[in-house]
Formats: structure tokens, C-alpha cells, sequence
């Protein structure tokens, strides 16, 4: 297992789009690596990358960023995204704490933080990805009216992070309880399903999702 890890370690370098800790990228993602000024959007934690890149085949129009600190996951997504020919689509091998010295001010249009760990230890909280550490990391480097999407199957912590919205005067846009139960959930949410996802749902776990700007 030791031996096929490193060996993704280093395919994921040589995969086109890939990065390890970019701080020279800093404001500009859009002009070097996809060479134009579409919208950019990232996932945190995106893991094996699934959902970065079924948005990035849903909306070519749009660039997306794929993050997590384990690039031995993400190699599985960019893989993916060149066997299918995605030049929209790129991964980034970071700590989401170091949000702001990658991306520069409103540099981003859009967030989506998908099934993050839930931390559920009281002690751990400002580890989830909807805490207070890290709003303000979010706020900066998006674009104003920029919008983060938040999924999970997690109740705990979708009520934590609806009570941090309203501790920081936060109302959101949209907040759906059980985005597959819902017959006006927007389609992309029910189409869109990881692994995760469908692991959950087959359990009887109802999928939460919420969306807010700042």
C-alpha cells in the first residue's frame, strides 16, 4: 500500500494542472494555468476529486480548482480529468488554513465544500471546514457576492454551521434539509453524487445542503 501511495505521489506531479503548496500562483490562477477569465471555482477537500470533476464537465464554461492536503487522493481526479480530455480542471496539494497565501483578494467566484470531515469533539471544532477559522479565509478571497455550497450528510454539523452563519450575520441563500427527497433541489445537487454520497444515501441518510454569500 506504502509502495502504490508514493507511486501516486509522483504520477500526480507529472499530471497536467497539479500543484504541491503553489504560492507563486498567487493571483494568477486564471492567466497561467487556464488562460482565460472565466469564473474560478474551488472545492475543499475534494478528496479523489469526483465532484470537481463532474462540475468541470457540467460547466465548461467555468475553471475548478480541486483541493486536499493528500495528493495521492487527488490523482485519482486529475487522472480522470485527463482520460477525459478536461483542460478545466486542475488539483492543488494544500492546507485550506493556507487559503490566503495561494489565492489573492477576491480572486475566486465560488466555493463548494463538499462531505468535509465533521469533526463531531467539541474541542475540534474549528476544524470543520464551516468554522469560524476559516469564514474569514473564504470572505477574502472571494469576489464580492462570491458563494460557497456547502454539502453533507452530517445533521451535527449542518446545524453548527447554520448557528456560525447566524453568529456572523449571515443569512443564507438557500437551505435545503434533504436535497434528494426535494423535488426543487436544482438538479446538479441530486446529479452530482460521490462515492460518499451514494454510500450515504443508501444508509437512509438524508443529503443537507446550503448556500450563502457575504
Amino acid at each position: 500500500m506504502a509502495k502504490r501511495k508514493l507511486q501516486q505521489f509522483a504520477e500526480f506531479k507529472e499530471l497536467d494542472k497539479t500543484f504541491d503548496f503553489p504560492y507563486d500562483m498567487k493571483g494568477k490562477w486564471k492567466q497561467d494555468v487556464f488562460q482565460n477569465d472565466n469564473p474560478l471555482v474551488l472545492e475543499l477537500g475534494c478528496g479523489k476529486g469526483e465532484y470537481t470533476v463532474a462540475l468541470s464537465k457540467q460547466y465548461p464554461e467555468k475553471n475548478f480548482l480541486g483541493i486536499d492536503i493528500k495528493s495521492n487522493r487527488m490523482w485519482r481526479g486529475a487522472l480522470t480529468a485527463k482520460e477525459l480530455g478536461i483542460t478545466n480542471a486542475g488539483f492543488i496539494r494544500m492546507i485550506i488554513n493556507n487559503l490566503t497565501a495561494i489565492f489573492d483578494e477576491a480572486e475566486v467566484d465560488e466555493i463548494w465544500i463538499t462531505f468535509p470531515d465533521p469533526f463531531p469533539k467539541d474541542r475540534h471544532a474549528k476544524h470543520r471546514l464551516t468554522s469560524s477559522t476559516f469564514l474569514p479565509l473564504y470572505k477574502q478571497v472571494l469576489k464580492p457576492g462570491g458563494v460557497v455550497n456547502f454539502k453533507t450528510d452530517d445533521t451535527p454539523l449542518f446545524e453548527y454551521s447554520l448557528e456560525v452563519l447566524k453568529e456572523h450575520n449571515i443569512t443564507p441563500q438557500e437551505v435545503n434539509w434533504d436535497v434528494h427527497g426535494n423535488s426543487d433541489s436544482h438538479p446538479h445537487l441530486r446529479e452530482i453524487r460521490t462515492y460518499y454520497e451514494n454510500k450515504f444515501a443508501a444508509q437512509g441518510r438524508t443529503i443537507k445542503y446550503l448556500r450563502f454569500t457575504f
